[in-house]
C-alpha cells in the first residue's frame, strides 16, 4: 500500500510540475544564423521540447538544437496557445548538424531511441497533441529513409507496440520564445526537469555512449 502511495504522489508531483511550467530567461549564447547557416537541419517532434533539445545537444556532430514550435498551420504560434492543445502545431527541435559528423539515419537512432513513438498524443506525464512523435522530412531521400527505418525497428519488435510516429513533409519551423531555450542546462532545479528530463537524458546517454560528445 505504501508504495501505491508513493507511485500516486510521484504522478501528481509530475502532473503538476510539467512542461509547462513559470518563465525563466535564459542568458545562454545560441549560434548566429550565418553559423547555423553551414550545417544540415533536421527536424523532429518527441514530447516535451526542454527534453528533446537536451538530448540532440548531447550527439557528437550536433551543432545546435533549438526548440520551438511545427506541424501546424497558424503563422505566429505562442506557447500559450500550442501548451493548450488547440493548434496542430507540436513542441519541435530544429537540429542543426555537421553531416561530415552525423548522419541524418543517425539523428533517427538518437530520435527513436530517446522517446516512446507508439503513445499517441503523449510522451511520459505530457498529453496532447502538442506532444505527439513526429519525423519531418525536408525532401524524398529523408522521407524513404524515414520509413525504411521504422520499418526496421518493427520488422526487429523495438516496440511493444505499434510506432504511431507521424512521418510529415516539413513546411516551416517557428523558433520558442527565448525562454524555452537551454532550458533544461540554465533550469536544473526545476522540478520537472529533475524528475523528467534530467532521468531521459540520463537514460539515452546511458543508452548510446557511442554518440555522446566528449564532455558529455
Amino acid at each position: 500500500m505504501n508504495r501505491i502511495l508513493s507511485m500516486l504522489a510521484l504522478g501528481m508531483i509530475l502532473c503538476t510540475f510539467s512542461c509547462k511550467t513559470q518563465k525563466v530567461k535564459t542568458d545562454v549564447q545560441q549560434l548566429s544564423d550565418k553559423e547555423l547557416a553551414q550545417y544540415s537541419t533536421a527536424y523532429f517532434a518527441a514530447g516535451c521540447f526542454w527534453c528533446v533539445e537536451a538530448i540532440f545537444e548531447s550527439v557528437e556532430g550536433v551543432k545546435e538544437a533549438v526548440s520551438g514550435y511545427s506541424g501546424g498551420e497558424v503563422d505566429n504560434p505562442t506557447y500559450e496557445l500550442v501548451s493548450s492543445g488547440r493548434l496542430k502545431h507540436a513542441e519541435a527541435v530544429a537540429v542543426y548538424y555537421d553531416k561530415e559528423q552525423v548522419s541524418f539515419e543517425t539523428l533517427l537512432k538518437v530520435f527513436f531511441g530517446s522517446h516512446d513513438p507508439t503513445t499517441p498524443n503523449r510522451q511520459g506525464p505530457d498529453r496532447g497533441p502538442q506532444y505527439r512523435s513526429i519525423a519531418f522530412y525536408e525532401n524524398e531521400e529523408e522521407k524513404n529513409t524515414i520509413k525504411t527505418y521504422i520499418k526496421e525497428l518493427e520488422q526487429n519488435k523495438a516496440f511493444e507496440k505499434p510506432i504511431v510516429t507521424e512521418v510529415k513533409a516539413f513546411e516551416i519551423f517557428h523558433d520558442a520564445e527565448d525562454y524555452h531555450q537551454n532550458y533544461e542546462r540554465l533550469n536544473p532545479q526545476n522540478p520537472y526537469v529533475q524528475n523528467v528530463s534530467i532521468p531521459r537524458l540520463n537514460r539515452f546517454k546511458k543508452k548510446f555512449p557511442e554518440l555522446l560528445k566528449k564532455d558529455h
